[in-house]
C-alpha cells in the first residue's frame, strides 16, 4: 500500500494549518460576541420580569392557609383598591361596564381564569357587588388574592 515515508507526509500535511487564499471566506463562525449579546438580554429580562406586574397594588387580606399561585399573565386580574376603585388589568372600570369589560375579555382570552385582588382596608360590600358582578358574566373560575400570615417563631 503506502510506504512509511507517504504515510509520514500524509499525516504532515493533514496536521498542517490551511493556508487561505487572499480573498476567501472564512468557514467558522465566531460565537463570542453572540454570547455576550445573550448573556445581556439575559441579565436585563431576569431585571425587568419582576417589576412587571398585572393589576394595582392592593395589601391583600392574611390567611393563615395561603396557596401560593404565581402571576404568569394566564389570569384576568380585577383589582379592588382602598378608595373602592376597580380595575381590570391595571385599567380602571366603572361597576356599571364591570360586566361588558370581562365579557369582552373573556371573548377574547377565553382560557383565563378571574383573580379578584380585594384591598384588606376596602369594606365587604364592595368586593360583593364586584362578586356579583363577576357572576352575571357567566365565569365559572373565580380565584380571591390573599397573603400568607407570617407565623410567630416560638424563641
Amino acid at each position: 500500500m503506502f510506504t512509511a515515508h507517504q504515510q509520514k507526509k500524509a499525516r504532515r500535511h493533514l496536521r498542517a494549518p490551511k493556508k487561505r487564499v487572499k480573498g476567501q471566506v472564512k468557514g467558522d463562525i465566531n460565537v463570542t460576541p453572540l454570547v455576550d449579546v445573550v448573556l445581556v438580554l439575559l441579565i436585563i429580562f431576569m431585571v425587568v420580569t419582576p417589576m412587571i406586574s398585572s393589576g394595582v397594588q392592593v395589601d391583600l387580606p392574611k390567611t393563615s392557609h395561603h396557596d401560593k399561585k404565581p402571576d404568569d399573565g394566564k389570569d384576568i386580574i380585577i383589582s379592588i383598591d382602598k378608595n373602592k376603585d376597580v380595575y381590570v388589568s391595571g385599567a380602571k372600570v366603572a361597576l356599571d361596564n364591570l360586566v361588558r369589560v370581562i365579557q369582552e375579555q373573556k371573548r377574547k382570552f377565553p382560557e383565563k381564569a378571574l383573580y379578584v385582588k380585594g384591598d384588606n382596608r376596602t369594606n365587604y360590600g364592595t368586593v360583593r357587588q364586584v362578586m356579583e358582578k363577576l357572576h352575571q358574566t357567566g365565569a365559572e373560575d373565580i380565584m380571591l388574592g390573599t397573603d400568607e400570615m407570617k407565623q410567630a417563631q416560638p424563641q
